[in-house]
């Protein structure tokens, strides 16, 4: 069964990657007619993602161990570990798919921060959204769910403004964050 789920995720990433017609366009709607006086905000909210997403679950479990608290250490190992799969899985899609950047193919999609060769899947967005569901299901109250899922729906945006992620790159990091998040929950759960 698994197995049957992850092939058909697969060939649902490698559909997604396909659709380029409806995802240059939405692409286009997003970056080229952007607000321009928002590119710094989008930066900042772009770059604090190889910060948090280490820092927020070593803080965790920092704060655990000093406090001799089990929980609040598991819940920083999950995190971690949320986020190190998704981080797996995005890099193995981006050198398997070996999607160029949209800024590469089209003349028209501005850059406006740094980015590596491939795109797809959005690797901060799946930081994020590994964080976020992460976080999510540790602490199910609506204080930490809107604002978790508020900054990596911020971040999902960012990619797309900053012209450096089509749309489906986004929507696949998406899913493999916060597939990866509840992977590792699920884990945690049948281990505890």
């Amino acid at each position: 069964m698994k197995i049957h789920l992850l092939v058909l995720f697969f060939f649902v990433c490698a559909g997604m990657a396909e659709s380029q017609n409806a995802d240059i366009n939405l692409l286009r709607k997003i970056n080229v007619h952007r607000n321009t006086k928002l590119d710094g905000t989008m930066k900042a909210i772009t770059w604090t993602v190889p910060v948090l997403c280490p820092v927020v679950p070593l803080t965790n479990i920092g704060m655990g161990f000093y406090n001799n608290d089990k929980m609040l250490t598991r819940q920083g190992v999950i995190a971690g570990s949320s986020v190190l799969l998704a981080l797996g899985i995005s890099t193995g899609f981006k050198f398997a798919v070996k999607r160029k950047r949209p800024f590469v193919t089209y003349d028209d999609i501005q850059k406006e921060t740094k980015a590596g060769p491939f795109s797809f899947p959005s690797g901060h967005t799946t930081s994020a959204f590994a964080l976020a569901t992460a976080y999510s299901l540790a602490y199910p109250k609506w204080y930490v769910i809107a604002p978790a899922y508020l900054y990596a729906g911020a971040v999902a945006w960012s990619r797309m403004h900053l012209g450096v992620h089509y749309p489906t790159d986004v929507l696949a990091g998406i899913l493999i964050g916060a597939g990866s998040s509840l992977l590792c929950y699920q884990v945690q759960k049948s281990i505890k």
